[in-house]
């Protein structure tokens, strides 16, 4: 995570009466968030000297915005991210094998491991290993370069694996022409025999996450400028270094603002600026700091630039569907230290932009509107298109929650309309948990779900059926809360998250099973907890498996730092709980153990769990783990080596 310079948020301000006083940002017009392009190399750089000179600082750009913040504690994330009314993708259309969980059933999802029911594909320990479903045996290894990889994306026999970088927003001591460490790097592989690459794009900045159509992955980097900035760092005073850091930025170049690629394939190397100047974008108010560039990577063809399309904004989360690309960024202020270590409080009220882009083919994306709302997001289940509208759940916090007070806080859906350029506000629900933050979210068809949370846990179902006049119509108050919720069936609904006390102390992983096929009466119906524990699948939806034809429900689970001493109820490493969902029930089924080889220093914990050829499969560090679907009788131990 960036801490010392990094871009500052669009609309972000620094007061002048401190080297880094921090005043609350001014309120930002429509107008100002919608996109418009630069026409040429000379527009583009004065455009970003001048938002950088408002805001340049003696740490440089500071920044403003998080790249990603968790709604309960505010804490900063280092994760990077359709008709979303179908089912997310648990099954292929045979029914036959599960696939990557996912919020819309039109838009794939990168993750540690693809399966096309024949085999499986993974990337964990730096290696990317292809798994032969039949004999249950690695058929081939593949060494990643530049350390562990992150996701991949499968389509056929390609394979584009990613690899987070980091921004580049420390002091540039290198030669301006020499490549950085910490780039995003893409590699494509071919898997139609022993698994090789093909070749690899490495772009500067960190990746930040992607959506693939089809064929066609389309992948969200963010960079930050390549500026040397001086810092008080003893030799230089706060004064001295802000005037400095001015200078820079006023005698800058258009390449220290644009990311730079360089691109390896059989036919050779290229490198150089990854994007035109006509091709970026910016709102009109921005920093000249932050940069999103989208990639557009058909998989079936040899590896390119991307065609890429930059915004000068930044953004953290990313929302797509097979129509749709989405990039939100929910503008968190933070402190910022002063001289003699004090600090000025955050701007207590958050707000959320949002650029619409639309997908087509393997063309690059087309800008089509932008828009904004007060508040923060959890993620990006936190947004869904419906019938060409936009609805977003937000929390808006004021201020700053002393100990033992309640903070000032709600929630609430908004509902957008694209007119012209401008994501407009057409319908709005708000006063959802007063005094509390959002911890889950889900949207399906006309019914919306949203799971507030401090010390209880309530469940509104909402009305959308009129975007113009959204509703909440019911509410379940219950201990804990949810964190993921996934549809079962007509009528239910899964939460996955943490027990709680009265006094919303977390108590281990719960799992809940609700009826609302009344909307106004929401009830959970169900329930299995297990004391001490916390699941991946409460942060990352891909962990989460839900095999519908026979009622499994599989979660990753480890010991949280509550778990009992001696309790056997957990594996001594993260394994997996196997819970089977009957009627009204649910039941526990067992849970799945890997082994643990200690003198190879692998992690056993289970990261994911899929089903293909009848059986369960369940994914950790040191292997591949075959148990039957209805006994979870062991088949087979594949070993990573």
């Amino acid at each position: 995570m960036t801490t010392v310079v990094a871009g500052v948020l669009a609309g972000g301000a620094v007061s002048a009466s401190g080297p880094l006083a921090q005043t609350s940002p001014p309120a930002m017009s429509d107008a100002a968030v919608r996109l418009v392009a630069y026409d040429s190399c000379p527009a583009a750089l004065t455009g970003f000297r001048d938002a950088a000179s408002a805001v340049v600082s003696a740490y440089g750009l500071a920044q403003q915005g998080r790249p990603g913040i968790d709604a309960r504690t505010g804490a900063e994330l280092n994760t990077p991210g359709a008709v979303e009314d179908r089912s997310s993708g648990q099954k292929s259309a045979d029914q036959g094998f599960s696939t990557t969980n996912r919020h819309e059933a039109g838009a794939d999802e990168p993750d540690l491991v693809k399966n096309d029911g024949k085999r499986l594909v993974s990337i964990v320990g730096g290696k990317l290993r292809v798994i032969d479903v039949a004999s249950a045996k690695v058929t081939g290894t593949l060494e990643l370069p530049d350390g562990p990889a992150t996701q991949l994306l499968t389509h056929g026999d390609r394979a584009l694996v990613m690899t987070s970088g980091v921004s580049l927003a420390q002091p540039r001591v290198a030669p301006r022409e020499d490549w950085p460490t910490g780039s995003a790097k893409l590699v494509l592989v071919d898997l139609s025999g022993a698994p090789k690459i093909l070749g690899s794009l490495d772009v500067d900045g960190s990746y930040v996450d992607a959506r693939q159509v089809g064929g066609v992955a389309r992948v969200v980097v963010r960079s930050m400028p390549r500026l040397p900035f001086a810092y008080p760092d003893g030799t230089l005073s706060a004064e001295q270094a802000l005037r400095r850091n001015q200078d820079i930025v006023r005698d800058s170049a258009i390449g220290d603002w644009l990311p730079r690629y360089r691109l390896s394939t059989s036919d050779g190397e290229s490198s150089g600026q990854l994007v035109d100047c006509a091709k970026v974008s910016h709102p009109g108010k921005f920093s000249g700091g932050s940069m999103l560039t989208v990639l557009t990577l058909p998989l079936d063809k040899p590896l390119g630039k991307g065609d890429p399309v930059t915004v000068a904004a930044d953004g953290n989360t990313v929302y797509g569907n097979e129509k749709s690309l989405y990039v939100a960024d929910d503008q968190w202020p933070r402190a910022v230290p002063l001289r003699g270590g004090a600090e000025v409080a955050p701007q207590p009220e958050p707000r959320t932009q949002v650029h619409q882009f639309s997908v087509d083919g393997s063309a690059p994306p087309k800008y089509l509107a932008s828009g904004q709302v007060p508040g923060a997001l959890l993620n990006q289940y936190s947004l869904s298109e419906h019938n060409g509208n936009l609805r977003i759940a937000t929390t808006l916090t004021r201020g700053t929650a002393q100990p033992r007070q309640v903070p000032d806080s709600q929630s609430a859906v908004t509902v957008l309309a694209r007119q012209g350029d401008k994501l407009a506000e057409i319908g709005k629900v708000d006063g959802l948990g007063k005094g509390e933050r959002i911890y889950a979210v889900r949207f399906f068809g006309d019914t919306g779900y949203v799971v507030t949370f401090r010390q209880t846990d309530p469940l509104y179902t909402l009305d959308l059926s009129d975007p113009r006049r959204p509703r909440a119509v019911g509410e379940l108050k219950i201990t804990g809360y949810s964190a993921y919720l996934h549809r079962a069936g007509d009528g239910r609904l899964i939460g996955v998250g943490q027990e709680a006390s009265d006094q919303g102390r977390t108590l281990g992983t719960q799992v809940s099973l609700f009826d609302v096929a009344d909307r106004a009466n929401p009830r959970r119906i169900a329930q299995h907890h297990l004391p001490g524990a916390f699941s991946e699948a409460e942060f990352d939806p891909h962990a989460f498996l839900y095999w519908e034809q026979s009622g499994l429900l599989v979660l990753p689970v480890s010991r949280g730092w509550a778990a009992p001493r001696g309790d056997r109820a957990l594996p001594p490493a993260g394994g997996a709980l196997v819970l089977r969902l009957s009627g009204g029930t649910v039941a526990e089924v067992g849970q799945v153990a890997h082994p643990q080889d200690r003198s190879a220093g692998s992690d056993a914990s289970v990261r994911r769990s899929l089903v293909a050829a009848g059986s369960l499969w369940t994914l950790s560090a040191s292997g591949v783990k075959r148990q039957d679907l209805n006994s979870l009788a062991d088949q087979s131990w594949i070993p990573f080596t």
